[in-house]
């Protein structure tokens, strides 16, 4: 009788344990949004859950991912430079160097496409990619997510999330997603600026924010979205500082890297790379898709004098036949004041996004 109503509490206590674990129902997770932000479009596929983004941060700093375990997706898009790599290109684990400068991961929810030559057409596409490039982490997912799937945490995360025991890459890369959108930067000082020009309604901390604009800010600001001043505004405007566009910024008159071109072999495509968003620019140098500009000020005077003129230069670089806009020293000033503007440090340093402990 005591070995039958030990196995009997065995069975229950089983079954109350597979009970639980079949009926789990992942919490959904409320992106915060600000205000003046357009909605992002959310795949049905992938819908945010609090159990996905947990398990997404994890993996994101997870070095297992790598063929070594020495490097995870941080070690190239690291918080203290807005998600971005400070070296002109970055290093995988066999030494090898890429050939494009790390983009910063800010705001990506309302990308088009990915990649400098928008080769992925998803994000979760996107982030299924470098575990697998040779120069990058150089492993394959079946490796990983055998590895991964021995780990009892992450089994149960993944069940949390997903309701699957089944660990593949999918289920990781749609995790992985779900944690770079809430990766979400609009509290920076231009943020302000927008809303007041725009009549949007001000919270009291912000008009304490709007009340410390400078007229250098303001006139820097003017001069970016000044058709006759840094004429910056048709690649970079609205919240997110950035149009969904491929664009040749005039960087070269001949091509060492074809970029959008490369991936369709349209020749008009040549040349031309992905606008990236100007948000917490301050931190996510080097710049441009090669890294070339080491700070703001050499990207300021490309813009002014250095454009070089090719077949498929952006037509909206009105300037190009001259060099550029020719901003003299006080309007490149301004112009950097300005772009000091789109810093957000509650971004670069909120612990949502840093490593779990």
């Amino acid at each position: 009788m005591k070995y039958l109503l030990l196995l009997f509490i065995v069975i229950v206590v089983t079954l109350s344990c597979e009970k639980d674990k079949v009926d789990h129902i992942p919490t959904p997770y409320i992106l915060d949004i600000p205000s003046h932000f357009p909605v992002m479009q959310i795949p049905e596929d992938n819908p945010m859950t609090v159990e996905g983004v947990a398990l997404g941060r994890r993996l994101f700093y997870e070095k297992q991912l790598s063929g070594d375990n020495t490097i995870s997706c941080a070690a190239c898009h690291s918080p203290s430079n807005a998600f971005s790599d400070p070296n002109q290109y970055s290093e995988g684990i066999d030494g090898i160097l890429g050939t494009r400068n790390s983009m910063a991961l800010i705001n990506v929810g309302w990308n088009d496409f990915f990649f400098w030559d928008g080769r992925a057409k998803t994000l979760e596409e996107q982030i299924l990619i470098p575990v697998e490039d040779p120069i990058e982490m150089h492993d394959n997912w079946a490796s990983v997510m055998s590895t991964i799937s021995t780990d009892l945490t992450y089994k149960n995360m993944f069940f949390e999330a997903f309701q699957t025991t089944d660990i593949d890459s999918t289920h990781a890369a749609k995790a992985i997603a779900q944690f770079i959108r809430t990766m979400i930067s609009g509290s920076s000082k231009y943020d302000v600026m927008y809303k007041a020009e725009n009549n949007l309604l001000l919270t009291v901390s912000e008009q304490n924010i709007y009340s410390t604009v400078t007229p250098q800010e303001t006139a820097g600001y003017d001069l970016f979205k000044s058709l006759n001043g840094a004429d910056c505004f048709h690649c970079h405007n609205g919240p997110l500082v950035q149009v969904q566009k491929f664009s040749n910024n005039g960087l070269d008159a001949i091509f060492t890297d074809n970029g959008r071109g490369a991936i369709t072999e349209n020749l008009n495509d040549m040349g031309k790379f992905k606008v990236p968003t100007l948000r917490n620019i301050e931190y996510s140098g080097p710049y441009m898709h090669d890294g070339r500009f080491e700070t703001l000020d050499e990207v300021i005077e490309h813009y002014s004098s250095g454009v070089q003129i090719s077949s498929t230069i952006d037509p909206l670089i009105e300037f190009a036949s001259q060099g550029g806009v020719q901003l003299d020293a006080f309007e490149k000033d301004l112009v950097k004041k300005f772009l000091l503007t789109l810093t957000d440090e509650t971004f670069i340093n909120n612990p949502d996004f840093q490593e779990p402990k």
